[in-house]
């Protein structure tokens, strides 16, 4: 299973070590290892001289783009705010935490609708479909594998999110932990009275990707600013 850590874009090139230079043209290439994607940045000598022959047949990388390296300002004092859509997918993709991947994936399409996310390539992992994404502001790259949600599964992964970006990721999860003690103590109470309910049957077919934003989701997004 190929993993979906972020990976950061360099401030060198990896081939010749030279810092890049305000406004200077870098080449990306993504490699496929066993266990993890692999990214190196190079400046555009090392990739005329080293992979550009190699472009149309990939020579061992899966994916190959170019872009601008702008040297990054000082970061801004932290505001007090609700949790914006990118800081709070960076934070839950840096956990690793598979439970998260329905939140990362919805999370993921809200800023690629807004165009604040690229999608670079898309693979298949172990029979699941993927993304690699690309930040256009920062140049981190990650990737999120598709959790094949049903259409009928998207209201509470809808719900989770809204309340992730209102609260917090960090209030979020701390949420989370209180809830299942919570439920761990009354589960047997309420096995006793439970009633069997029938669940609603899926309505179609349909990707979730393309129908998974509603009106409330899209208005807690917003834009990086430049």
């Amino acid at each position: 299973m190929i993993d979906w850590k972020i990976r950061s874009r360099s401030h060198e090139c990896e081939a010749c070590k030279v810092k890049f230079n305000d406004e200077q043209v870098y080449h990306t290439l993504l490699f496929a290892e066993r266990k993890e994607h692999q990214r190196v940045d190079v400046c555009r000598d090392c990739w005329d001289e080293q992979y550009g022959h190699g472009a149309s047949d990939r020579k061992g990388f899966i994916s190959h783009w170019s872009g601008i390296f702008h040297v990054p300002p000082p970061p801004p004092p932290e505001p007090l705010q609700k949790e914006s859509a990118d800081t709070a997918l960076t934070k839950l993709v840096e956990l690793g935490n598979q439970e998260y991947e329905p939140i990362c994936f919805i999370l993921s399409a809200m800023l690629e609708r807004k165009r604040l996310l690229k999608v670079r390539e898309e693979f298949r992992d172990e029979g699941k479909r993927g993304f690699v994404y690309e930040n256009p502001k920062t140049g981190d790259v990650f990737t999120i594998r598709d959790p094949e949600l049903k259409l009928d599964e998207l209201q509470d992964v809808q719900r989770d999110v809204a309340l992730l970006l209102e609260e917090g990721v960090d209030a979020f999860l701390r949420g989370g932990e209180d809830l299942e003690e919570s439920e761990g103590g009354a589960e047997s109470e309420e096995g006793a009275q439970s009633e069997d309910v029938a669940e609603p049957e899926p309505e179609g077919d349909d990707d979730p990707k393309d129908a998974i934003i509603g009106d409330e989701a899209e208005a807690v997004v917003e834009p990086i600013k430049t």
